[in-house]
Formats: structure tokens, C-alpha cells, sequence
């Protein structure tokens, strides 16, 4: 019955009908001595008198039931009551959801109840994996990359002296637990060629919330509000900072949005400055995880930034934390040319550091001839699983069928999530490695 569920584990519901029952008890014995216990002796007789005119004797059974039955119209007329006290309450707060209101709470409670996860990257693919963790628990928090410089962001970017706030609306807007409406309003891209062209709204709004309030973090915070997200965004600095990329014929390439336009094959990111300050609240967000998840996302351009960041890569390899790196589906052209899976976490590693990464989550089903095809035209190939080549790192790794293939390939957000928990509640760090595969 749906208004049991009143009654659940964690509901926090029995405690208070408890004490509610409880001040009715009282009560009801208070007045009993105000108003003189002889009518309860009154009653009681009448109840005697009835019992002896049915059955032809005094059958105290029947009086205990006759008892038992009072107590539970009681205990229903209590119910009712507290349900339709907190049912006009609601009414007025949820119109349109009072009959679900149970339902969100249960819901809620056990969310609260899930591990703390911190995700580090950028991109869309955080985005991605955002929207499948926020049905898993609401202890996420999503530390974003902020050396994106193209597109809308780069310009606000350049234009309002702000970090960029692309990669940070897709996070709000993946964790939002709102009208689709609002989400479609923050994801809109202006159109024609006025001045607005190509900005999104999300974009305007945040960097002008940014302005209004004097600092990012107060916006993310006020946005959250707006878009009534579930966990938490903070950029992993609030520092102008400049990705570049030092390729292994010795040139170097400035700029996160021109990194894979040169085609060469990168042997190591850098930032300038060279040294900036994290934001505190994502460096104790990483300190505070039960899981820090990597990726996924373009390797060099929305992961490793946040490596660079002060403090960052440190705090990560401190962490006891189970350290979760998802491997891209397929290589990016320009960035992970020929890349393997151990060749993605051999960069994290002289990045971050040993001890930066636990396990790494590899897709394992397989991609169809016809959409290889596609995807070998523009340059890209699925990113091959060589087994001993990760084991050799010391990383442990886990297989499972991660994609949602239609006429793309891309991570599927049910799939990571439902993994991602399986390993959270599953696997701990420890100096041994295993291979492990999940049906």
C-alpha cells in the first residue's frame, strides 16, 4: 500500500508518529485525572454490561478485544490525521506532486544515504556520467576543468575576465533534477549573426551571476538553486589559467582548443602560470570521497588540467579513496592517436603521479563493423584493452559493456552509473591488483 512507505527504514517518519502517539497518551491520562478516572470506570462497565448481554457472561477476551480494536481506531484516526495535516501543507509547497510527495522523500533519504563521489574532468563526457551517478546517490561533486578557451566560453572567457563556464553549466545542468523546460532554456544556443551568436544561455546566465554575486562559487551555488541540482560543481581553480602541450618532436602548442589541431602527438601538458591556487572546496571534496572517479573525457584537454592545479594531484594520490579511471570508448583524433588502454593511464600516471589511479573501467562490448567504418573515416579506432600492459602499472582493471550504441558511440549513463556502484560497494584499494569482470 502506498502510505506504508511512511513507514519505511530511514524515513524518518515513525519516530514522530511515535512521539506523536506518545503526547496523545499523556494527554489522554491527564484528562482522565482532570475530569475524575470514574468515567473510564463508567465506560468500562457499559463495555461489561454489553459483553454479558451477548455472550451471557463476563468474558474479559472479549473486554481485551474490545480494547485492542479502540486502541486501533486510535492509531488510524492518528495517521489520517498527521497524513492530511502534512497533505494540506504540501498542497500549498507541491501542487502539482503532493500525491509523490512519499515518494521523493523515500527517494531522497536513500540517495543521502550513497557513497561520496567526486568526479574530475570536462567535457561531455562527465556530463554523461553525472546524469547516470545523480540516480545512484546525492554525494556527488563534480571538480571541472577550467582551461577551456573556445567556442562561447573562450569569449566570455576573454570578454568578462571569467574562467570559462561551459563545462560547468553541462555539470549543473546534468545534475538537475528539474523541468526539462529549464534545462533545454540553459543548453539553447543563440542563433543568427548578432553579437549573442553561438553563446548558450547558460553561459550568459552563469557569467552574469558570477558578476552580480563577485564570485564563481557563490554563482554555481545560486545556479544550483535555479536548476535544484542534486550534489555539487566547483571549478578545480578560479585562475585565468592557458593550457599548452609540449609534443614530442620538442614544439609547443598554446592553447587547450588548438592542442588537437596540430596533429602530433602530445608527450606532455602544462598550464601558465605554472602554479595556481585550487578551490577549497574541491580539494575537500576529494579529501572527503569514498570513490574520485577520472573521466571520462578527452585525456589531455578536460582531465589532466585538473592534475595541474595546485594541491590537486597530491590530494588525490593521498586519498583512501577508491581511484576510478573510465577509459575512453574510442581515441580522439589528435590527442590519443593509437592510444591503448594502458597508454591513457601510463599519461595519468606521469601526470598525477603513482597512486593517482586504482582501477581503470574499460568498455568491453563490441562495436559493429558499419559504425568502425564510420568512425575510421574521421580518424578514430576503438581504444584496445592490453591486459598486461595495465597489469604492468599496477593498476587493477574491470571489463563491462559500457556503451549505448546507436549512430554514435558514447558512454552510456545508466551503464557507468550502475558499474561505477558495483565498484564502490565491491572492490577496495590494496597493494594487489585483480582483474575483475562484472556480468
Amino acid at each position: 500500500m502506498h502510505f506504508f512507505k511512511w513507514l519505511y527504514p530511514g524515513m524518518k517518519f515513525k519516530r514522530w508518529l511515535s512521539l506523536f502517539a506518545a503526547g496523545v497518551l499523556l494527554t489522554s491520562i491527564g484528562l482522565t485525572i482532570v475530569f475524575n478516572y470514574k468515567y473510564i470506570d463508567g465506560f468500562e462497565d457499559f463495555i461489561f454490561k454489553i459483553a454479558y448481554s451477548i455472550i451471557g457472561s463476563y468474558n474479559y477476551t472479549v473486554i481485551n478485544i474490545v480494547g485492542f480494536f479502540i486502541s486501533a481506531i486510535g492509531i488510524l484516526i492518528m495517521l489520517v490525521a498527521m497524513r492530511m495535516t502534512i497533505r494540506s501543507i504540501i498542497t500549498v509547497l507541491l501542487p502539482d506532486n503532493s500525491d509523490k510527495l512519499v515518494d521523493l522523500i523515500y527517494e531522497k533519504r536513500k540517495l543521502d544515504k550513497g557513497p561520496a563521489i567526486t568526479v574530475i574532468g570536462g567535457g561531455t563526457g562527465l556530463s554523461v556520467l553525472l546524469r547516470g551517478l545523480k540516480e545512484a546517490t546525492n554525494n556527488v561533486t563534480a571538480v571541472v576543468t577550467v582551461a577551456d578557451d573556445g567556442g562561447s566560453s573562450g569569449r566570455l572567457r576573454h570578454e568578462f575576465n571569467i574562467i570559462p563556464p561551459g563545462d560547468l553549466r553541462n555539470c549543473l545542468v546534468a545534475l538537475a533534477d528539474t523541468e526539462p523546460l529549464m534545462e533545454k532554456l540553459f543548453q539553447y544556443r543563440f542563433e543568427g549573426d548578432s553579437e549573442l551568436a553561438g553563446h548558450s544561455f547558460g553561459n550568459l546566465f552563469i557569467a552574469a551571476m558570477t558578476q552580480v554575486t563577485g564570485d564563481v562559487e557563490k554563482a554555481l551555488m545560486e545556479s544550483s538553486k535555479v536548476l535544484a541540482v542534486r550534489g555539487r560543481v566547483f571549478p578545480a581553480s578560479t585562475a585565468k589559467i592557458k593550457l599548452n602541450a609540449t609534443m614530442t618532436d620538442g614544439t609547443i602548442v598554446e592553447g587547450e582548443s588548438q592542442i588537437p589541431l596540430a596533429h602530433k602527438q602530445i608527450k606532455r601538458v602544462h598550464i601558465s602560470p605554472n602554479k595556481v591556487e585550487p578551490v577549497a572546496s574541491s580539494i575537500n571534496a576529494i579529501k572527503d570521497a569514498n570513490v574520485i572517479i577520472l573521466g571520462p573525457g578527452s585525456l589531455y584537454t578536460s582531465i589532466m588540467p585538473n592534475f595541474l592545479v595546485d594541491k590537486v594531484a597530491d590530494t588525490v594520490k593521498k586519498s583512501k579513496a577508491i581511484k576510478i579511471y573510465i577509459c575512453n570508448v574510442m581515441t580522439q583524433p589528435g590527442e590519443t592517436d593509437k592510444y591503448t588502454v594502458s597508454m591513457h593511464v601510463k599519461a595519468i600516471l606521469e601526470h598525477a603521479g603513482v597512486g593517482s589511479v586504482d582501477y581503470v573501467l574499460v568498455n568491453d562490448k563490441p562495436i559493429s563493423k558499419p559504425l568502425q567504418d564510420f568512425y575510421a573515416k574521421k580518424g578514430q579506432y576503438p581504444v584496445i584493452i592490453d591486459e598486461d600492459a595495465i597489469h604492468d602499472l599496477g593498476v587493477g582493471f574491470v571489463k563491462a559493456d559500457l556503451i549505448n550504441e546507436t549512430n554514435v558511440i558514447h558512454h552510456d549513463s545508466e551503464k557507468l552509473a550502475h558499474n561505477i556502484m558495483q565498484m564502490a560497494y565491491g572492490l577496495k584499494t590494496d597493494s594487489k591488483r585483480k582483474k575483475r569482470k562484472f556480468d
